[in-house]
């Protein structure tokens, strides 16, 4: 058994890597530090994606889906299995995630039925606090495991994770 954490990279994290650097000073900055996160703290967990991942990052543009794709190499792959789709579904119901935005419910139901400790992501629009709180209380409920929700910054400066097991 490793001793690494877990931490699943959703969709955000090699969309960031893959992008020419935006204009946009937000997303510019998003860009450099998802880029510090790769080259200085990926290799202190133990990496991995989904087939939900690897889905949206093969859409749009093939030149750019191939470069977000090769950022993938070498992780493990978790599958969207039975168990998963029913959470997903439910979570999409108690957080109110729009059928559009089935994704995010994916990537947290495939973070919770795995035992995933963090869950990687820029987009928090449909797993912020609020939300993460409303999951980790039914998870609590019904025997699930929460992974911790943090952007590549708080892994890199270590102080904005937020603990939804504390």
């Amino acid at each position: 058994m490793s001793d690494k954490p877990s931490l699943y990279l959703e969709t955000t994290i090699p969309s960031y890597l893959a992008a020419r650097t935006s204009n946009n000073i937000i997303i510019a900055g998003r860009q450099a530090i998802t880029h510090e996160f790769w080259e200085t703290e990926r290799h202190n967990f133990n990496l991995y994606v989904s087939d939900v991942v690897y889905e949206e990052c093969s859409a749009g543009d093939p030149v750019v889906a191939k470069r977000r794709l090769e950022y993938l190499n070498d992780i493990a792959i978790l599958n969207s299995t039975p168990d998963v789709k029913l959470l997903a579904e439910t979570y999409m119901q108690i957080l109110s995630i729009p059928y559009r935005s089935r994704a995010d419910a994916f990537h947290l139901a495939i973070c919770c039925i795995n035992e995933i400790d963090y869950l990687l992501s820029w987009n928090c629009t449909h797993l912020g606090v609020e939300s993460m709180l409303t999951a980790q209380k039914y998870n609590d409920e019904h025997g699930y495991s929460t992974p911790i929700m943090v952007t590549p910054d708080g892994v890199v400066n270590k102080y904005t994770e937020v603990d939804f097991n504390a």
